[in-house]
């Protein structure tokens, strides 16, 4: 099949493809893997595979394709996911979001509140998914915004910032999880140039921000109070439970009255100790990059740091550390604890189910030679890779409005382009990262995030366009640079 009538195919798959998402509001899921059978029928695909033979190499069918593609993925996306998910909950429900805005706070002073909540914003994000983290803070950001007479979008706007842009990413959200292991990135690299991006685009995030409200927009009346209320409510009944029962032995307390009057007076875990949590698994995975970098093959402490820098392992122990300093040892019994990890899982099914349809739309266009095509045609064009990366992504997420999607389908279609261009582990992390960051911008009314956002701060569209997406563009423009950036100094080095 020609190259030309390839890439046709796999135009018309995308175009298909957003069309199922945004006309006719068909789930993610169900539309990347249509359209991944529709791809594979199309490019002629066989049906089932067909074996080796002395005259033909071994061709994989449509469904096997799919199946392998969606395995792939999930064979980490899954586990790293639901481990990030669980950490997270349990931090919400312990509180230590409150400490570590209060902290932040506290060190940076009165007047620098935006400028706080933007940094505790930034540690709360990388365990916690961007819609649910944002809501945590809600609370929050009400409160300083009361105590300070001002609208909650003058310190909710940076926040909402730097939180999707670390969603984007940072391991172990989803979509550069998925992005990377399509792409064979190395999640350590990812991590250590990834943090420091997010640490300057937290700068950004705050001081742009401070920009775009220079002028008072008009509030609308808003629900977004009421929601954070609910929220406090619900994190303060679940603690009171676990502090009713600890003491329901001693019968020193009983009762809705009494259990309510106890919740009031526990302190949530310090600030310190939910910071350590967050900055562990980080530590761990940069280990293991760093010793697979600077020890030789082989070598015993280099295999040691392998393990303890996997990022399944990292996570695994910080969950359970999680579990005992912010749970038991603060009165939670196993049971409740099971029930807060419990609660983290069912929402993260539906993410773990559409990165798992990306792999397989990803896959696919490779069996099918598209990627290949797709790779001599970029490379005829003369135009930088990362470049590509970053132009792909931002136009999928401008399309259809997932950031998910948008990585998982970009590093698909490059997949051949970068996996056989002979780039080296940091490189091809970068490209990671310029996919992610393409992903980040261009955030509008197709994106429910923009709708979180926009809601809870009392902004209306045409004022959620002007600050909310103008925003998130800056944002991962910024990253997208700083990354090229880098990418030129690797190159020269």
């Amino acid at each position: 099949m020609s190259t030309f009538l390839l890439l046709a195919i796999a135009a018309g798959g995308i175009g298909l493809l957003l069309l199922l998402i945004i006309k006719l509001k068909v789930h993610a899921f169900l539309a990347l893997l249509i359209v991944s059978v529709l791809v594979g029928l199309a490019t002629g695909l066989p049906l089932v595979t067909v074996p080796e033979t002395e005259l033909e190499p071994a061709r994989v069918g449509i469904i096997e394709s799919i199946i392998a593609g969606m395995g792939g993925v999930l064979g980490s996306v899954a586990i790293l996911v639901a481990l990030g998910a669980m950490l997270g909950k349990i931090i919400e429900i312990s509180g230590g979001a409150s400490s570590l805005a209060r902290r932040f706070t506290k060190l940076l002073g009165p007047k620098r509140v935006a400028g706080a909540l933007t940094a505790a914003a930034l540690v709360l994000a990388i365990p916690v998914f961007f819609d649910v983290g944002f809501i945590i803070l809600v609370p929050i950001i009400y409160g300083f915004c009361k105590a300070a007479g001002v609208d909650p979008v003058k310190f909710g706007l940076p926040v909402g910032g730097i939180m999707l842009a670390v969603h984007v990413a940072m391991p172990p959200h989803p979509g550069i999880v998925g992005g990377a292991g399509i792409l064979g990135a190395d999640l350590g690299w990812v991590t250590m140039i990834g943090l420091p991006v997010c640490l300057v685009l937290a700068v950004v995030s705050h001081f742009f921000s401070k920009w775009l409200n220079r002028k008072n927009f008009t509030m609308l009346s808003t629900t977004a109070k009421s929601f954070a209320e609910f929220g406090t409510e619900k994190a303060d009944a679940i603690v009171a439970d676990a502090d009713a029962d600890a003491e329901g032995a001693s019968g020193s307390e009983g009762g809705a009255s009494g259990t309510a009057t106890k919740a009031r007076t526990v302190a949530p875990p310090s600030a310190g100790m939910v910071m350590t949590l967050i900055v562990t698994p980080l530590i761990m995975i940069a280990l293991g990059t760093v010793g697979a970098t600077l020890l030789p093959a082989g070598d015993p402490i280099r295999n040691v740091l392998a393990f303890i820098g996997a990022p399944l392992f990292a996570l695994l122990v910080t969950v359970l550390l999680a579990s005992f300093f912010l749970g038991i040892r603060r009165g939670w019994s196993a049971s409740q604890l099971g029930d807060v990890v419990e609660a983290a899982l069912p929402p993260v099914a539906v993410v773990i189910l559409v990165t798992g349809g990306g792999g397989a739309f990803a896959r696919v266009l490779t069996e099918s030679g598209i990627g290949a095509a797709l790779s001599e045609t970029l490379l005829a064009t003369g135009m930088p890779l990362m470049i590509m990366a970053y132009l792909i992504s931002l136009a999928l997420r401008a399309a259809q409005g997932s950031a998910t999607v948008a990585i998982l389908t970009t590093a698909g279609l490059l997949s051949a382009s970068i996996l056989g261009g002979g780039y080296s582990t940091i490189q091809v992390a970068l490209l990671a990262l310029a996919i992610a960051f393409g992903a980040l911008g261009l955030s509008h009314v197709n994106d429910s995030g923009f709708w979180v956002v926009t809601r809870y701060l009392g902004l209306g569209v045409a004022d959620g366009l002007r600050t909310w997406t103008v925003l998130t563009t800056v944002l991962g423009l910024v990253g997208f640079l700083l990354c090229f950036v880098v990418w030129l100094l690797v190159g020269v080095a």
